[in-house]
Parts: C-alpha cells; structure tokens; sequence
C-alpha cells in the first residue's frame, strides 16, 4: 500500500472517532434524562441474615434504594439482649435467674401483654413457661434427651403464666423456679419490630421474614399483594411443595407444625409441642396451623396454641375470635390430609395446580 494512501485511511479513522466523540458529547443530557427516566420506578431492595439462631429474609421497595441492612442488624441485636434465653445477660436471663426485673428496653412489656392475651384466650394452651418442658423432652440446647418422668410432674409446679406478675415497669415471679421462653412469639413479634422501624423509613411497601414468620404491608414491585406459601406436611418438604398459596393483604402470618420437629423414642414419634397443662408431647391429627392477624407476633402464638389444641379445638377458637384467619392441615386418616381455612381467608387462597 502507498503512504498517501495508509495516511488517508489513517485520516479517515480519527475524523470518523472525534465526530463520534462531539456526538455523544452533544447528546450526553439527553442519556441521562433517558436513565432518570428509567429509575423513576422505586428500587426493590433484598437483604438477608441470621438472628435469633436462625435466617432473616427482607424485601422493599425503596425510591432511595437504601441499604439498611446494617441499622436492622443493630435492631435485631437490641432486640435480642431483651428477649433471648440464650444470652446469658439478656433481660429474660436476668429475669430467669432471678426473682424481679425492672424493664430498660421496650421489647419484653409488650409480648408479655400478648403472652398473656392468648394464654387467657386459649385456656392456658399458648404458655411461655413451658421452656423446662420443652427442654426436659429433648428439644432444648441439649437435644433428644428424655430424663425420667418424675421430672416432669415435678416440672409441672412452675409451668404456669398466671404464676407471674408484670406491670408498667416491673415483671415479679410468684413461686421460685419460674422460666420464661418466648422463642414460640418472639421471631413474630420481631418481625413485627423491623416492619415498623421500615415504615419509620418511610417504607410502607415490604415483607419481612424472620425464621419463617412473616408480616406483609402495601404490594411488589408488581403492584401485587405479597404472596407466600405453605408446604405439604411432609418431612422432605421443599419450597417446590406447596399446598397453598397466600395473599397477605397487610397481616402478619406464622405457620407452626409437628411434621419436622420430633424423633423416634421405642418406636414412638415424640412431637416437640408439648401440652402446658399435662407437661407431655400433643398426639392429635393436627400437623399444620398457619395464621394470619393484623401483626406477626399476634400469629405467631396463636399458631403455637393451635398445634397444643389440635383440630377441633382449633377450629373452634377460629369461630370465637375475629382477630385471626386460619389454614389448618390435618391428617384424614386414612395416610392423607385435608385442610381448612377460614371463610374470610379464601378469598386470598390459590393452590399451585398439581401435574
């Protein structure tokens, strides 16, 4: 090839880059308005983590698109030194190694006022000091691990709500020995704890799950109500065995159930639900209780009360109260289930088509 030639070639190049260059210069505001444009659609946020020995899965929908992943591991953090037994110097610890407490954080005062709400309204089936019982059948720290059942009648003396006392700033033991567990309330009511510090952000679209109890408020980013589902009660279930699938339409829902939770003893499946008022496991057909009410923690122990109910009695306690909905799954004898769900909940069912 000639010089003049690789020199006009050459010429041609940068000519035809700096047009380019000017062109986009020129039209560099004209981007940016078609980003702006773009993002004007609020920003789905995913965060997760581990709290209360378990996992946390949270979702929102922020214009900002803020992560606040670290202010609500502080939360959950402040919120665990009130209510964990496993916190040696926890508020509840304090309290269960002593005799008297005098609230500092604002957590324990409120579950104690629901505690005792559906302990009076479920006869005594829902009850936080039934911990020793639940430890002493194997489904504590320690593991399957069943001591004599001279323990358990001995036990028996100190399960009770109505053996302690609270007011607006002191909770008091009526007999020594008393042990508070809320570990059956306290994933939904900290759930319940982290919506609200979101709405405080001026969220007010979001789901938030800890351990598998959930509270919903606003849509999606489908514009959609938050839709979760519920699991076959089988032990293998995964989350592509579902059996029902919920709309919460700004509730708080908690599912609790006796299908993974237990071990064999002399060829006996011990369940880790134990009835406060005999001290051993629950043998019904109730395998599955989910409710829905207008905060998790409000479900979350109404769930508990149910799987110590069982099936009739659950469905009877869904007739008397007006503050929850229910979806039951109990067994038909006959090596199936059925299930059962409030009237005012079918409206928010769908089930998944089976292939």
């Amino acid at each position: 090839m000639r010089p003049n030639a690789r020199k006009n070639i050459i010429y041609s190049i940068v000519l035809l880059t700096v047009i380019m260059v000017v062109y986009l210069w020129r039209n560099r505001d004209q981007t940016e308005v078609t980003l702006t444009e773009t993002e004007v659609i609020a920003g789905k946020m995913t965060l997760s983590g581990k709290t209360m020995g378990t996992t946390y899965n949270i979702t929102y929908l922020d214009e900002e698109n803020r992560d606040l992943q670290s202010s609500i591991d502080s939360l959950l953090v402040v919120f665990n030194q009130s209510l964990s037994t496993y916190i040696p110097d926890s508020e509840l610890s304090k309290f269960n190694q002593g005799d008297t407490l005098d609230f500092n954080l604002p957590y324990l005062l409120p579950v104690l006022k629901e505690s005792q709400t559906v302990y009076d309204n479920t006869n005594g089936a829902f009850d936080p000091t039934v911990g020793p019982l639940v430890n002493i059948w194997g489904f504590g720290p320690s593991g399957p691990e069943l001591k004599d059942s001279v323990d358990i009648r001995n036990l028996l003396t100190t399960v009770g709500f109505n053996k302690i006392e609270f007011d607006q700033k002191q909770l008091r033991k009526k007999v020594p020995g008393i042990y508070l567990d809320f570990s059956a309330i306290a994933k939904g009511y900290g759930s319940d704890v982290v919506g609200e510090f979101l709405i405080k952000k001026g969220i007010s679209n979001y789901l938030v799950e800890i351990g598998g109890e959930l509270v919903a408020k606003g849509v999606n980013e489908k514009g959609e109500l938050w839709k979760v589902g519920v699991n076959r009660p089988i032990e293998s279930a995964n989350a592509a065995d579902l059996i029902s699938i919920i709309a919460l339409q700004d509730r708080g829902m908690a599912t609790s159930g006796n299908y993974r939770n237990f071990y064999v003893r002399d060829s006996v499946k011990i369940s880790h639900t134990i009835d406060p008022a005999t001290g051993y496991p629950v043998n019904h057909t109730l395998l599955s209780a989910t409710v829905l009410a207008d905060n998790c923690m409000t479900a979350d122990a109404y769930a508990t009360a149910m799987m110590v109910l069982g099936k009739d009695k659950a469905m009877a306690l869904d007739s008397a109260l007006n503050e929850i909905e229910v979806f039951l799954i109990y067994d038909d004898g006959m090596g199936g289930f059925k299930t059962f769900a409030s009237e005012s909940l079918k409206p928010f069912l769908s089930f998944p088509q089976e292939n």
